[in-house]
């Protein structure tokens, strides 16, 4: 699952049949502790995804519940203050809006 946050991009997936937790991954540094302080990030381990940290799987649902609850905008692009990161979700909306059925 990939999310897209106004100040974080993360990829979850249950990788490697671990039942209790998810490998939640990021591409830019700080991405995965801003939304999972005092998560243990490894840089680099030789894939594609810079940052990984492995974290139990209640505590990713609770994490991005919080997230849904704490939407307190009406278009959220205009919320992505970093330019780079703005840009970049911008790319991926326009190959989507392309997309459209």
């Amino acid at each position: 699952m990939w999310i897209f946050l106004t100040d974080a991009f993360l990829s979850i997936l249950d990788k490697d049949g671990d039942a209790t937790t998810l490998l939640v991954r990021a591409r830019r540094a700080g991405d995965i502790e801003r939304v999972f302080p005092g998560a243990e990030v490894i840089e680099g381990a030789g894939t594609d995804y810079r940052y990984r940290a492995r974290i139990d799987r209640e505590e990713v649902a609770q994490r991005m519940a919080e997230q849904v609850r704490g939407i307190r905008y009406a278009n959220f692009k205009a919320t992505v203050k970093d330019s780079r990161r703005g840009e970049a979700y911008l790319d991926v909306w326009d190959v989507m809006r392309q997309a459209q059925e």
